[in-house]
């Protein structure tokens, strides 16, 4: 699988920097911060390259709110000319257990609203995603709970977490996770 993109999902502002839903931009900080060159404005969110695994990779972080990211993201694939194929969402997803990472091709958007907009703006659900599992709250609405802060007993977990999914970014790069073992899945706990 060739990666010529990483688009970190997540919201823009204070409010939001340390929630559930901003779980890819919180990867990228944990992870990828210091391999990385400075971002620029443009495409609707923030965007520069970063090293892993040896190589150079463009990096977009939308800043057009979650539930219009595919605005930001359809505007970077066209303006240089990346396929959905080459483009790797990195994205929380309620769907998964918290602790739990899975590598998959394709699929729905789950009730994710940034993916919505991305595919229904790209034309496509052909996008290799990194879902990173926040787990689904209990007595509580989706949106609140996304946007709601890890727990207590959670936050501790989350360097392993974000290590496991860099080592999965970081392998699928190095061709190490092939298309043909997706998906594929690990579990932090």
């Amino acid at each position: 699988m060739k990666i010529a993109l990483i688009v970190f999902l997540g919201n823009k502002g204070a409010s939001y920097s340390h929630t559930r839903h901003n779980a890819g931009w919180l990867l990228y900080e944990d992870r990828f911060n210091e391999s990385s060159e400075t971002l620029r404005q443009k495409f609707h969110g923030l965007h520069g390259s970063m090293i892993c695994a040896g190589k150079t990779i463009r990096t977009l972080f939308p800043h057009t709110y979650m539930n219009e990211s595919g605005r930001s993201v359809s505007a970077m694939l066209s303006y240089f000319s990346i396929t959905s194929e080459e483009t790797l969402i990195v994205h929380d997803d309620i769907e998964l257990p918290f602790g739990a990472l899975t590598l998959q091709k394709g699929g729905s958007a789950s009730g994710h609203n940034g993916l919505r907009s991305i595919f229904r703006l790209c034309g496509t659900t052909d996008f290799l995603r990194l879902r990173i599992g926040v787990g689904r709250g209990k007595g509580t609405d989706v949106a609140s709970y996304v946007l709601s802060r890890f727990s207590i007993e959670e936050e501790p977990l989350l360097p392993d977490l974000f290590k496991q999914g860099e080592l999965i970014i970081r392998d699928t790069l190095l061709g190490t996770i092939q298309e043909k073992k997706l998906p594929f899945s690990k579990r932090v706990l």
